[in-house]
């Protein structure tokens, strides 16, 4: 009798705790992001700064926080698409689909003028990290990794890591501030969306025919998974420099089905003899000792 009471006892305790469980509240978004591309680019311009935009995100967020569990965006992606310009909505037009500014406007016509000559070097033949906003639309493998009190986003090429804080720390402080490849970034969740802003940007360019950008460029972004296979990423750019207005596109990452037999490595673009680029004269590249003999394949 007193077993059977001690094994009543126990079921019922356990049937206590299940009753009494209580499943993770999932956190829903608060930003109400409009659905056309022409509401989403107003919606930049009706924001003076980027982190103008951010705040305002973040005001609609209440501040945001974290989702319970956190989303999950595991598996190895790539860029979506075979065009990589900022804007995949530019197609194969030449012409960028940013207002640019009349110095940069000249710059992007002569650099495509350039390249029309066969005239033309980009930074990244030296091995260089593409930067921010150049590094959303870089063609190589990507990895998307959230945990609570950051996210990592991982570009294959370089090893090249963006990291998003979100454990509610600041930009550093302005006198503190230099010019990084990747810059600062911070951001807060709004339910399964992640909210970044980034500063302490180098220059750069967009893509190899796309426009230029300046140190003063910052970006805000909102990155969400919207099936089981893409994750989008809406961006904002801001920089007065360059751009009459703020520059809004959509990148797309999608997931690879192969991906149990891809791996996130490192690489460097001077491993190959035959990558070993240099600028000639004329500012267009060449390569040192381009060859593929049986000699130089040993």
């Amino acid at each position: 009798m007193i077993t059977s009471t001690l094994r009543l006892t126990s079921t019922s305790v356990s049937l206590m705790l299940v009753g009494l469980y209580v499943a993770p509240a999932t956190v829903l978004a608060e930003i109400e992001l409009p659905a056309g591309k022409e509401q989403l680019i107003e919606l930049g311009r009706q924001h003076g700064t980027a982190w103008d935009l951010h705040k305002a995100f973040e005001q609609q967020a209440d501040g945001g926080r974290a989702p319970s569990p956190l989303p999950d965006w595991s598996g190895v992606y790539s860029c979506g698409g075979a065009i990589f310009n900022f804007d995949p909505d530019q197609g194969f037009s030449r012409t960028p689909t940013a207002k640019l500014t009349p110095e940069y406007q000249k710059r992007s016509t002569d650099k495509l003028d350039r390249i029309a000559n066969d005239i033309e070097f980009d930074t990244l033949s030296d091995c260089a990290p593409p930067g921010h906003p150049r590094w959303l639309t870089e063609p190589f493998l990507r990895e998307f990794i959230p945990t609570a009190n950051q996210t990592w986003l991982i570009n294959e090429m370089a090893n090249d890591i963006r990291r998003v804080y979100t454990d509610g720390r600041d930009h550093p402080p302005e006198a503190d501030r230099y010019p990084l490849y990747n810059g600062d970034s911070i951001g807060f969740w709004d339910g399964q969306r992640l909210v970044v802003h980034t500063n302490q940007l180098t220059s750069g360019q967009y893509q190899r025919t796309q426009p230029e950008y300046t140190e003063q460029v910052e970006t805000v972004e909102i990155w969400e998974k919207i099936d089981d296979r893409n994750l989008i990423a809406h961006v904002w750019v801001y920089d007065p420099p360059s751009l009459v207005e703020p520059w809004y596109a959509k990148q797309t990452y999608t997931k690879l089905s192969d991906e149990d037999a891809l791996r996130i490595r490192y690489w460097h673009c001077g491993e190959n003899q035959n990558n070993n680029v240099i600028r000639t004269e004329d500012g267009s590249s060449q390569f040192s000792d381009f060859t593929f003999t049986d000699a130089d394949d040993k």
